[in-house]
């Protein structure tokens, strides 16, 4: 599946705005958790709806949290965040553009999570996965962005400057 390249262009270009040189400092990293990227007040998803859910169950939507905004705390800096791959484009057999969602199944079934829960990953050096929903940690730079994929719309940006399996 591919990202339309408007929509991964303008990506590119709001991540390349919060890019500041910091000489002569080491850089450092935020480890992030799924519940930082909440605005204050945010619910969390409930645990009944982080799961596979089948098609027919339309009905989930409604309980679904409603994305409130996101938090602009990290633009621009250097984070580290885990979760699970959903592919979105490939360069050969690796992947250049993934959803990270917080669990196994968001996105593909019904409903996927808020905006303000899926990040939108891009990485030079494509990522040679072995299956979908493989549970990675990413480090790299991170935005806040307003994307629309064809599985849902997402409200954060991460440019990969290393992708892991997941380590609990």
């Amino acid at each position: 599946m591919v990202v339309a390249a408007p929509t991964r262009r303008a990506m590119l270009l709001a991540l390349s705005a919060f890019a500041v040189a910091r000489p002569g400092h080491a850089e450092t990293i935020v480890d992030l958790d799924w519940k930082d990227l909440l605005p204050e007040g945010n619910l969390a998803i409930p645990n009944e709806m982080q799961g596979l859910l089948p098609h027919d169950e339309a009905d989930m939507a409604s309980q679904q949290p409603m994305s409130t905004g996101s938090r602009p705390d990290w633009n621009g800096q250097t984070v580290r965040l885990s979760g699970f791959v959903v592919p979105l484009d490939y360069k050969g057999t690796g992947l250049t553009a993934f959803m990270l969602v917080p669990y196994v199944g968001a996105c593909i079934h019904v409903p996927p999570p808020p905006a303000n829960q899926l990040v939108f990953v891009t990485t030079e050096k494509p990522y040679q996965h072995g299956r979908m929903f493989d549970a990675v940690t990413i480090t790299g730079m991170f935005g806040t962005v307003s994307i629309q994929t064809h599985l849902a719309e997402v409200g954060y940006a991460l440019s990969a400057d290393r992708i892991a399996p997941y380590e609990g």
